[in-house]
Protein backbone atom coordinates (compact mmCIF):
# COMPACT_ATOMS: atom_id res chain seq x y z
CA UNK A 1 0.00 0.00 0.00
CA UNK A 2 1.73 3.33 -1.32
CA UNK A 3 1.26 6.52 1.04
CA UNK A 4 3.36 8.96 -0.87
CA UNK A 5 0.70 11.45 -1.16
CA UNK A 6 -1.83 10.25 1.36
CA UNK A 7 -1.68 13.29 3.82
CA UNK A 8 -1.00 16.27 1.87
CA UNK A 9 0.23 18.98 3.78
CA UNK A 10 -0.23 22.74 2.41
CA UNK A 11 2.35 25.49 3.35
CA UNK A 12 0.09 27.91 6.01
CA UNK A 13 1.47 31.15 7.47
CA UNK A 14 0.20 33.65 10.09
CA UNK A 15 0.91 37.64 10.73
CA UNK A 16 0.80 38.78 14.19
CA UNK A 17 2.84 41.72 16.18
CA UNK A 18 5.67 40.33 17.93
CA UNK A 19 5.28 40.17 21.25
CA UNK A 20 5.23 37.91 24.52
CA UNK A 21 1.82 36.64 25.06
CA UNK A 22 1.73 35.93 21.11
CA UNK A 23 4.48 32.89 21.69
CA UNK A 24 2.08 30.72 23.84
CA UNK A 25 -0.81 31.28 21.15
CA UNK A 26 1.78 30.18 18.41
CA UNK A 27 2.70 27.04 20.21
CA UNK A 28 -0.73 25.95 20.43
CA UNK A 29 -1.32 26.84 16.81
CA UNK A 30 1.81 24.86 16.44
CA UNK A 31 0.23 21.84 18.26
CA UNK A 32 -2.72 21.67 15.91
CA UNK A 33 -1.78 21.99 12.47
CA UNK A 34 1.06 19.26 13.31
CA UNK A 35 -1.25 16.81 14.96
CA UNK A 36 -3.37 17.65 12.06
CA UNK A 37 -0.59 17.18 9.74
CA UNK A 38 0.14 13.45 11.25
CA UNK A 39 3.51 15.01 12.94
CA UNK A 40 3.37 14.15 16.26
CA UNK A 41 6.88 13.64 16.67
CA UNK A 42 8.55 17.10 16.11
CA UNK A 43 5.66 19.46 17.90
CA UNK A 44 7.63 19.95 21.24
CA UNK A 45 10.86 20.74 18.69
CA UNK A 46 9.03 22.95 17.30
CA UNK A 47 7.56 24.91 19.36
CA UNK A 48 10.92 25.04 20.78
CA UNK A 49 12.32 27.07 17.70
CA UNK A 50 9.18 29.03 17.10
CA UNK A 51 9.04 30.45 20.72
CA UNK A 52 12.84 30.91 20.36
CA UNK A 53 12.65 32.65 17.02
CA UNK A 54 9.58 35.29 17.86
CA UNK A 55 11.08 36.00 21.35
CA UNK A 56 14.11 36.88 18.87
CA UNK A 57 11.90 39.11 17.12
CA UNK A 58 10.64 40.67 20.32
CA UNK A 59 14.46 41.45 21.76
CA UNK A 60 16.21 42.54 18.89
CA UNK A 61 14.03 44.14 16.26
CA UNK A 62 11.11 45.52 18.96
CA UNK A 63 7.60 44.64 20.72
CA UNK A 64 4.86 45.17 18.51
CA UNK A 65 7.15 44.49 15.14
CA UNK A 66 4.96 42.95 12.37
CA UNK A 67 5.80 39.48 11.74
CA UNK A 68 4.95 36.46 10.03
CA UNK A 69 5.14 32.70 10.95
CA UNK A 70 5.18 30.46 7.85
CA UNK A 71 5.40 26.50 8.05
CA UNK A 72 5.38 24.11 5.04
CA UNK A 73 7.63 21.11 4.27
CA UNK A 74 10.95 20.95 2.13
CA UNK A 75 11.10 17.15 1.14
CA UNK A 76 10.53 15.44 4.03
CA UNK A 77 11.94 18.17 6.49
CA UNK A 78 9.59 20.97 8.44
CA UNK A 79 10.52 23.95 7.61
CA UNK A 80 9.88 27.18 9.70
CA UNK A 81 10.22 30.83 8.67
CA UNK A 82 9.68 33.77 10.89
CA UNK A 83 9.72 37.43 8.53
CA UNK A 84 10.05 40.46 10.33
CA UNK A 85 10.70 43.83 9.03
CA UNK A 86 14.28 44.41 9.91
CA UNK A 87 17.34 43.47 7.77
CA UNK A 88 20.02 45.12 9.92
CA UNK A 89 19.02 42.73 13.03
CA UNK A 90 20.80 39.63 11.75
CA UNK A 91 21.04 36.81 14.04
CA UNK A 92 23.97 34.81 15.18
CA UNK A 93 25.58 32.34 17.66
CA UNK A 94 27.02 33.88 20.00
CA UNK A 95 28.96 32.57 23.18
CA UNK A 96 26.56 33.01 26.13
CA UNK A 97 27.41 32.83 30.22
CA UNK A 98 26.14 29.94 31.89
CA UNK A 99 24.41 32.29 34.27
CA UNK A 100 22.53 34.51 31.19
CA UNK A 101 19.03 34.73 31.28
CA UNK A 102 18.73 35.07 27.75
CA UNK A 103 21.19 34.68 24.73
CA UNK A 104 20.76 31.46 23.72
CA UNK A 105 17.96 31.14 21.04
CA UNK A 106 19.96 30.95 18.12
CA UNK A 107 22.19 28.90 19.81
CA UNK A 108 19.17 26.24 20.99
CA UNK A 109 17.75 26.72 17.09
CA UNK A 110 21.04 25.55 16.05
CA UNK A 111 21.52 22.51 18.64
CA UNK A 112 18.52 20.87 17.35
CA UNK A 113 17.31 21.80 14.21
CA UNK A 114 19.07 20.08 10.87
CA UNK A 115 19.91 23.46 9.47
CA UNK A 116 19.20 27.23 10.02
CA UNK A 117 19.82 30.46 7.83
CA UNK A 118 18.61 33.92 7.51
CA UNK A 119 17.24 35.46 4.09
CA UNK A 120 16.97 39.05 2.91
CA UNK A 121 14.51 39.95 1.66
CA UNK A 122 12.30 43.37 0.40
CA UNK A 123 10.62 43.64 2.89
CA UNK A 124 13.22 42.50 5.56
CA UNK A 125 14.29 39.64 6.45
CA UNK A 126 13.16 35.28 6.82
CA UNK A 127 14.86 33.63 9.74
CA UNK A 128 14.09 29.71 8.85
CA UNK A 129 14.99 26.57 10.35
CA UNK A 130 14.32 23.05 9.27
CA UNK A 131 13.43 19.75 11.77
CA UNK A 132 14.20 16.49 10.75
CA UNK A 133 11.07 14.30 10.38
CA UNK A 134 10.25 10.32 10.14
CA UNK A 135 8.48 10.67 7.09
CA UNK A 136 8.28 8.40 4.30
CA UNK A 137 7.70 11.13 1.76
CA UNK A 138 6.46 14.89 1.82
CA UNK A 139 3.08 13.42 2.09
CA UNK A 140 3.38 10.38 3.10
CA UNK A 141 3.25 9.24 7.03
CA UNK A 142 5.87 8.52 9.84
CA UNK A 143 8.42 5.76 9.55
CA UNK A 144 6.90 3.12 12.39
CA UNK A 145 6.70 0.01 12.70
CA UNK A 146 3.34 0.23 14.26
CA UNK A 147 1.60 1.82 11.40
CA UNK A 148 2.97 -0.45 8.60
CA UNK A 149 1.72 -3.34 10.76
CA UNK A 150 -1.58 -1.72 10.77
CA UNK A 151 -1.29 -0.82 7.11
CA UNK A 152 -0.88 -4.34 6.65
CA UNK A 153 -3.72 -5.82 8.14
CA UNK A 154 -5.79 -3.27 6.43
CA UNK A 155 -5.30 -4.59 3.33
CA UNK A 156 -5.74 -7.86 4.44
CA UNK A 157 -9.22 -6.57 5.76
CA UNK A 158 -9.63 -5.27 2.53
CA UNK A 159 -8.99 -8.50 -0.03
CA UNK A 160 -10.40 -11.24 2.56
CA UNK A 161 -12.79 -11.80 5.65
CA UNK A 162 -10.81 -13.80 8.28
CA UNK A 163 -11.99 -16.58 9.99
CA UNK A 164 -11.65 -17.39 13.62
CA UNK A 165 -12.61 -21.01 14.80
CA UNK A 166 -11.69 -24.05 16.46
CA UNK A 167 -9.53 -22.40 19.42
CA UNK A 168 -8.44 -23.74 23.06
CA UNK A 169 -7.71 -21.39 25.61
CA UNK A 170 -4.11 -20.40 25.21
CA UNK A 171 -5.19 -19.91 21.23
CA UNK A 172 -8.14 -17.49 22.87
CA UNK A 173 -5.55 -15.66 24.89
CA UNK A 174 -2.94 -15.05 22.20
CA UNK A 175 -5.97 -14.23 19.70
CA UNK A 176 -6.84 -11.55 22.59
CA UNK A 177 -3.09 -10.68 23.04
CA UNK A 178 -2.88 -9.99 18.94
CA UNK A 179 -6.38 -7.97 18.64
CA UNK A 180 -5.25 -5.71 21.60
CA UNK A 181 -1.92 -4.87 19.52
CA UNK A 182 -3.80 -4.05 16.81
CA UNK A 183 -6.30 -1.63 18.54
CA UNK A 184 -3.24 -0.08 19.75
CA UNK A 185 -1.34 -0.23 16.08
CA UNK A 186 -4.66 1.19 14.33
CA UNK A 187 -4.54 3.87 16.75
CA UNK A 188 -1.05 5.03 16.03
CA UNK A 189 -2.12 4.55 12.02
CA UNK A 190 -4.65 6.79 12.92
CA UNK A 191 -2.34 9.72 14.67
CA UNK A 192 -0.04 9.27 11.99
CA UNK A 193 -2.21 9.96 9.25
CA UNK A 194 -3.30 13.67 11.08
CA UNK A 195 -6.86 11.95 13.16
CA UNK A 196 -7.42 12.02 16.67
CA UNK A 197 -7.22 8.77 18.32
CA UNK A 198 -9.41 9.49 20.91
CA UNK A 199 -12.49 10.46 18.86
CA UNK A 200 -11.99 7.64 16.31
CA UNK A 201 -12.08 5.28 19.19
CA UNK A 202 -14.99 7.14 20.29
CA UNK A 203 -16.71 6.71 17.05
CA UNK A 204 -15.99 2.81 17.03
CA UNK A 205 -17.42 2.03 20.34
CA UNK A 206 -20.07 3.95 19.63
CA UNK A 207 -20.68 1.95 16.43
CA UNK A 208 -19.77 -1.40 18.44
CA UNK A 209 -22.41 -0.71 20.97
CA UNK A 210 -25.49 0.45 18.45
CA UNK A 211 -24.70 -3.16 16.84
CA UNK A 212 -24.59 -4.87 19.66
CA UNK A 213 -27.94 -3.19 20.83
CA UNK A 214 -29.54 -4.38 17.80
CA UNK A 215 -28.72 -7.55 18.28
CA UNK A 216 -30.29 -8.16 22.06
Amino acid sequence: MSHDNCLPRTEWDVSFAAEPREVSALRRIMRLHLLHWGLPNVIETAQLCVSELVSNVIRHVGVGAPTTLAVSMNGTNLRLEVRDPAADELPTVVPVAAEAEWGRGIAIIDAVAESWGVCLTSSGKTTWCELATALTSPHGHVRDHRVQRADALLVSYSTEVARFTGAGDSLVAQATEGAVNLIADLLHWLEAHGLDPEAELDRALASFEAVSAARR
